[in-house]
C-alpha cells in the first residue's frame, strides 16, 4: 500500500515535467508511505513518477516503486494488493518469465508484458496503478473494480499546457500549485445531495476522478475516455440472469466456500494482518473464519463514551467475541473531547469533504497505537447481504408509489404544497415520495439524500445548484443501475455498491485509515467472491445474512446473530452540539455545512 503520483508532458509544446511539484505531491502523501520513497524520470524527462511506500509484501529494497521492468521498456508506480500474484507469477514463470523479487508490483510488469490492456481482468485485488510503456510512448491508468482504491488526474479540457498529472488523493495535487480549481458545480451540488462528492467529480474542474472498474490511455494523441473492463452493475446483472441452480444448502455451502477462500486471500502479507472487530456480525464472521484456519489475529474495538452502557456500546459483545476466539484483543474509547481536541488534524486528513469516515479515523488512530499495519474490515457485508433496512424499504416505496405514476406531473406541486408543513414535524423528503418514489433508483434518492435537489438552492448559489444538478444526471444514472437487474435484491445491491458504498464508505475508509499508515482490506469485497455468490442470492432472495453467518460459523452467539442491526455508530450528532459552527443547523446536515465551509475556504 503506497502513495502515487506522476507527471506526463504529453503534447509537445508542453515542457518537461516538474520534478519539484512531483516530488511536493508524493510526498504529500507521506503518512500513505512512511517506510520509504522513490522517483523515476524517463530520459527526455517528459515522463515523471513519484511513489511513498508503505511496505506489506516483500518488505526488502527489491519490493521498491517505481519499479522498471528488465529491459527497461515499463515502469509501474502501484497503490494495493494484488492478492492472486502467487498463483499469477507461477503461471508466468511457467512461460518464460523471470522475476527478480517477490513483490507483487512486479508481477504487474510481466502480466502487462504477457498480455497488455487484457490483464486487468486477471487481478485479484484493490489498486490504483500507472504504467508506463516505452514503446507506445503512452500511460495507462487503472483502479479496481469495486472503487476500493482511489486515483485523480486532471481532465484534458483542463490540463496544463499539454501536461497530465494523477495522485491518489485531490489535495497531493493540490499541493503541486498547477491545477485548475475553478469550482465544478457537479462536485458542489453532488456533496450536498449525497454528503460526499460523488465520482468522477470533484469539488475542481481541473480534478477528476478515474471510474471503479475503468482504464485509460494518455499519449502524444492526447488523454483518452474512461473505459470500463469489469463492472460491478454487470456481474450483479449476469446473476439475475442466470441464477445458480440448487438448494438452499447447496447456497450455504457455496458461499461459504467463496468466503473462506476471500478471507484467506486477504490474509496475504509479509506483516501480521489485524481486524476490526465491533459487535456487529460481518466483523466477527471474519474474525470466526480467519481464526478457524488457525490464525490467531489481534483485533481491536473502538468505542465510545457516549454509548457505555447502551445498545450502542460495541465493546461487552466485542470482548466477549475475542475471549471466545482467542485473539490478542484491545478496546480503545473515543470521548467528545478527543474529537474536539483532534478536530482539525482529522479535518485536514480528509481528502474530500464527507459527512462520515469519523468512526474509521479514530479506529485507524487506534489501530497505528497497536502497531497494527493491516487491518480487515467487514465493510460490504451489508450490501452484499441484503442487511441494510433499504433492501426492504425501497421496493415498498416503489410498490406504494407506483400507482400513481401515471400522475407524475403533479409531483411536484403537490410537494411545493407539502414541504413547508411537513418539514414541521419530519423529514422534508417525505415531501417528495410522489415526485421521486415509483422507481427504486428514485426511492435510494429518497433514502440516501442529504438534500433533495430542490432543496440544493438552499444551501448553495442557486446558478450552481441548477448547473451542478444538471452535469450529475443523478436520476439518469440512478435508473441505469438497476436497468439491467430486475430482481430487488440484487437491484439495491447494485445501488448500495456503487452509490453510498462506493463514493462515501470506500472513499472515507481509504483517507481515513491511510492518513494513519494503516492499509485497511475489505474481504467482502472480491470480484471471485461477487460471481460465485450473486448467482446464488439471486436464486434465493430471501437468504439473509443471520442464516449465512450461523451456517458458516455455528460458534458465534446467538445473541450476536440475532440482535436487531444497529451499524457501527458514532456519537456525531451529540458532538455538535457542542460545536458552535453547527448549532444553527444540529446533526449531519450542520456538520456538513462545517465541513462545506472547510473545503471552500
Amino acid at each position: 500500500m503506497c502513495g502515487i503520483a506522476g507527471i506526463y508532458s504529453f503534447h509537445p509544446s508542453a515542457p518537461p515535467a516538474d520534478r519539484a511539484e512531483l516530488r511536493t505531491m508524493r510526498d504529500h502523501m507521506v503518512a500513505r508511505g512512511p517506510d520509504g520513497h522513490g522517483e523515476w524520470f524517463s530520459d527526455d524527462g517528459r515522463v515523471g513518477f513519484g511513489h511513498r511506500r508503505l511496505a506489506i509484501v516483500d518488505l526488502s529494497a527489491g519490493g521498491a516503486q517505481p519499479m522498471t521492468s528488465a529491459d527497461g521498456q515499463l515502469v509501474v508506480t502501484f497503490n494495493g494488493e494484488i492478492y492472486n500474484y502467487p498463483a499469477l507469477r507461477k503461471t508466468l514463470e511457467a512461460q518464460g518469465h523471470v522475476f527478480r523479487s517477490n513483490s507483487d508490483t512486479e508481477v504487474l510488469l510481466h502480466l502487462y508484458q504477457a498480455k497488455g490492456e487484457a490483464m486487468l481482468t486477471e487481478l485479484r485485488g484493490m489498486f490504483a496503478f500507472a504504467l508506463w510503456d516505452t514503446r507506445k510512448q503512452a500511460l495507462l491508468l487503472a483502479r479496481d473494480a469495486f472503487g476500493i482504491k482511489p486515483l485523480y488526474y486532471t481532465p484534458g479540457t483542463h490540463t496544463h499546457r499539454g501536461t497530465l498529472r494523477f495522485a491518489l488523493q485531490v489535495k497531493a495535487l493540490l499541493a503541486g500549485g498547477q491545477i485548475d480549481t475553478t469550482p465544478e458545480p457537479a462536485g458542489h451540488a453532488g456533496f450536498f445531495l449525497w454528503g460526499n462528492v460523488p465520482a468522477p467529480f470533484t469539488l475542481y474542474r481541473g480534478i477528476r476522478a478515474l471510474p471503479a472498474g475503468h482504464s485509460m490511455w494518455v499519449s502524444t494523441q492526447g488523454i483518452s475516455e474512461p473505459k470500463p473492463y469489469c463492472l460491478i452493475t454487470d456481474i450483479l446483472a449476469q446473476a439475475a440472469a442466470q441464477p445458480a441452480r440448487g438448494s438452499v444448502g447447496d447456497s450455504l455451502q457455496a458461499i461459504g466456500a467463496a468466503m473462506r477462500d476471500s478471507i484467506a486471500a486477504h490474509h496475504m502479507a509479509d506483516v501480521p494482518v489485524g481486524m476490526f472487530l465491533s459487535a456487529g456480525i460481518d466483523s466477527a464472521l471474519i474474525t470466526a473464519l480467519s481464526c478457524a484456519h488457525g490464525e490467531r489475529p489481534h483485533t481491536l474495538t473502538l468505542a465510545f463514551a457516549e454509548y457505555a452502557g447502551t445498545p450502542n456500546d460495541e465493546a461487552p459483545l466485542a470482548e466477549q467475541l475475542a475471549a471466545q476466539f482467542g485473539t490478542r484483543h484491545a478496546t480503545v474509547m473515543v470521548r467528545q473531547a478527543d474529537f474536539q481536541e483532534q478536530r482539525q488534524k482529522l479535518l485536514a486528513d480528509m481528502d474530500q469533504p464527507s459527512i462520515d469516515g469519523i468512526n474509521t479515523w479514530f479506529v485507524s488512530q487506534a489501530a497505528a497505537s497497536q502497531g497494527i499495519k493491516v487491518a480487515l474490515s467487514g465493510l460490504g457485508g451489508d450490501e452484499l447481504l441484503a442487511s441494510y433496512p433499504s433492501f426492504r424499504d425501497l421496493p415498498r416505496i416503489r410498490n406504494l408509489v407506483r400507482p400513481f405514476q401515471g400522475f407524475t406531473a403533479l409531483g411536484a406541486p403537490l410537494r411545493t404544497l407539502a414541504a413547508p408543513v411537513v418539514a414541521r414535524f419530519t423529514s422534508p423528503k417525505y415531501a417528495s415520495l410522489f415526485e421521486y418514489g415509483g422507481t427504486l433508483g428514485g426511492a435510494y434518492l429518497l433514502r440516501r439524500a442529504l438534500y433533495l435537489p430542490w432543496e440544493l438552492p438552499q444551501v448553495l448559489d442557486a446558478d450552481l445548484a441548477a448547473q451542478g444538478l444538471a452535469d450529475l444526471h443523478t436520476h439518469t444514472l440512478l435508473q441505469a443501475t438497476t436497468a439491467h437487474i430486475p430482481q430487488d435484491r440484487l437491484a439495491v445491491s447494485a445501488l448500495e455498491m456503487t452509490w453510498y458504498m462506493r463514493h462515501m464508505l470506500l472513499t472515507d475508509s481509504d483517507w481515513a485509515s491511510m492518513a494513519h499508515s494503516l492499509e485497511l482490506r475489505v474481504p467482502f469485497l472480491d470480484v471471485p467472491l461477487l460471481r460465485t455468490v450473486a448467482p446464488w442470492l439471486a436464486a434465493h432472495p430471501g437468504l439473509t445474512k443471520p442464516t449465512v453467518a450461523a451456517a458458516l460459523a455455528p460458534q458465534l452467539p446467538k445473541v450476536l446473530i440475532h440482535k436487531p442491526k444497529t451499524g457501527f455508530v458514532v456519537p456525531v450528532r451529540d458532538w455538535l452540539m457542542g460545536d458552535q459552527a453547527a448549532a444553527q443547523d444540529r446533526g449531519l446536515r450542520g456538520w456538513a455545512q462545517v465541513l462545506y465551509t472547510q473545503a471552500t475556504t
